[in-house]
């Protein structure tokens, strides 16, 4: 689908499920904007099996020139990005077997949303994570080891994939997690096919109260946001 407006680059949004996707559908509805949005399933190795099926995209597939927005939440593995800071990516990390491999994001629609979003939006290197990352403590680790800002579990996936097939990459998001809390532990909560299982997740949030209120509040503070900063880029 062409881009609604001749100054939108962007023909195709992708979102983690759920309620990053919801917020994502309702700001484009609110500024009457029609752009394909496509929610997309939690986790690196979902992700590789869901993008493995683009041929049930038309939307990307009949444009090879596709230009792709990934937008979401995230967490901070650093003191300088607190909940709520809109940062967008240069490029994503993931440590695979012994290796540590690096996509990079499209200059050209890094440098657009720079200027669209003035200095709303910090540049980051983030780090992919398979898994759930819930300590400030490890938080703290990876920020060291891998010299990332921030931690998301889908991005790395998604760069790796869309850009061999030739299209351009940019990826924005919100964080909504601060990189000094825990989290609860949520690793039981995602299932193999990249979806949140109500029944784990109600228990890891029961089993550590005090910090599954801050996660609601940061997500909740995030989400909002989300839903600004799309109004801000697609006006």
């Amino acid at each position: 689908a062409p881009s609604p407006m001749p100054n939108i680059p962007f023909n195709l949004i992708l979102v983690p499920q759920g309620a990053e996707y919801k917020a994502i559908s309702r700001a484009l509805r609110q500024i009457n904007v029609t752009l394909p949005v496509i929610p997309i399933p939690v986790g690196v190795n979902s992700v590789k099996a869901f993008l493995d099926n683009l041929s049930a995209f038309p939307e990307i597939v009949n444009h090879p020139q596709s230009k792709i927005l990934l937008m979401g939440v995230c967490g901070s593995l650093s003191p300088r990005y607190q909940v709520g800071d809109v940062v967008i990516y240069h490029n994503c990390i993931y440590h695979q077997d012994d290796n540590i491999l690096i996509e990079s994001c499209d200059v050209e629609l890094i440098t657009w949303l720079q200027d669209k979003l003035k200095n709303q939006a910090n540049i980051v290197q983030s780090l992919t994570s398979d898994r759930v990352v819930s300590t400030a403590t490890e938080k703290q680790i990876l920020q060291q080891k891998y010299n990332t800002d921030v931690v998301d579990m889908e991005g790395f996936a998604v760069l790796q994939n869309l850009k061999k097939s030739g299209f351009s990459v940019a990826m924005l998001r919100v964080i909504s997690d601060n990189s000094h809390h825990n989290i609860p532990d949520l690793s039981q909560s995602i299932d193999t096919q990249g979806n949140i299982k109500p029944l784990p997740l109600a228990i890891a949030m029961l089993k550590q109260p005090i910090a599954a209120a801050r996660l609601i509040s940061g997500a909740l503070q995030a989400l909002k946001v989300l839903q600004k900063i799309t109004t801000i880029i697609f006006v």
